[in-house]
């Protein structure tokens, strides 16, 4: 064999090396950072680690493919007749985020997704899975999208605005129960009804980004999808459900407003019995 071709081949491989060790010394340092900071925030500019995609398809192939797909796609075995469907990794919406509206979820969200599971879906709550595999799957499920690599679809954590000082005085509380009912009932009532249980006078023409027909959220029932405290209503009044007729409120409602909305929501959830 040439000697120059070994000579270059000897100095691609070695070139090889120094960039794996490379990435590795970052990603180690990024896994110090993320012990205090977080560990699912960690790595997001960096390629996955091969290993990492290599158990990611492993956990996923034994707790997720059977309602989301070997493909991706939310079209697994088990997804028939689930409402709501089970999430298409492929077309990369998500519901539950903590980031702007059309952006993707933290790797923080999606953790709380797959650990907490959600409420009166068929999404279990994956309690059972290690740290590693927690991180491996996150990473492979981003693998079915393109998007993941596109900066654009990626935002901050949204912040939210802090409960209003006026709300610490009891006699304020019902006058912001007022204004909240009004404002729901604009803005709120005609998909999940005037009585906040799903059943407005345009629910039954409401479509998914998919064209499939979709439900409002019942509103009373004991827990909420996204969570049933008051910043997590907060947090889906101003980022929205992707995917999903819930647009944003940012933009339409002042931080006081939707903190109105919440007093409402919460007096009426504490008042009715389900």
């Amino acid at each position: 064999m040439n000697r120059s071709f070994l000579t270059l081949f000897g100095i691609r491989w070695a070139v090889l090396a120094v960039v794996i060790l490379s990435v590795d010394g970052a990603r180690a340092e990024i896994n110090k950072t993320a012990a205090s900071k977080g560990a699912f925030e960690a790595a997001r500019s960096l390629p996955p680690a091969r290993s990492d995609l290599i158990l990611g398809r492993f956990v996923y192939t034994k707790n997720c493919q059977i309602c989301h797909g070997t493909r991706g796609d939310g079209k697994g075995e088990w997804s028939e007749g689930l409402l709501p469907r089970p999430r298409s990794f492929r077309a990369a919406h998500f519901k539950y985020r903590s980031t702007p509206s059309g952006k993707l979820p933290t790797d923080a969200d999606l953790a709380r997704t797959i650990r907490g599971g959600r409420s009166n879906t068929a999404m279990g709550m994956f309690t059972k899975l290690d740290d590693r595999e927690l991180r491996a799957v996150i990473s492979y499920l981003k693998s079915f999208s393109s998007k993941w690599k596109n900066p654009d679809f990626h935002g901050e954590k949204v912040i939210l605005p802090p409960k209003p000082k006026a709300l610490d005085h009891a006699e304020h509380r019902e006058a912001f129960e007022a204004r909240g009912r009004a404002l729901f009932m604009v803005s709120c009532a005609p998909c999940h009804g005037e009585k906040a249980d799903g059943g407005g006078p345009q629910a039954s023409a409401l479509v998914d980004v998919h064209e499939r027909p979709i439900k409002p959220a019942d509103l009373l029932v004991p827990h909420l999808r996204s969570g049933s405290e008051a910043n997590d209503i907060l947090r889906v009044l101003m980022t929205g459900l992707d995917g999903t007729p819930m647009a944003s409120f940012a933009d339409s409602l002042s931080a006081e407003q939707m903190w109105e909305v919440v007093v409402y929501l919460e007096a009426l959830r504490r008042n009715t019995s389900r």
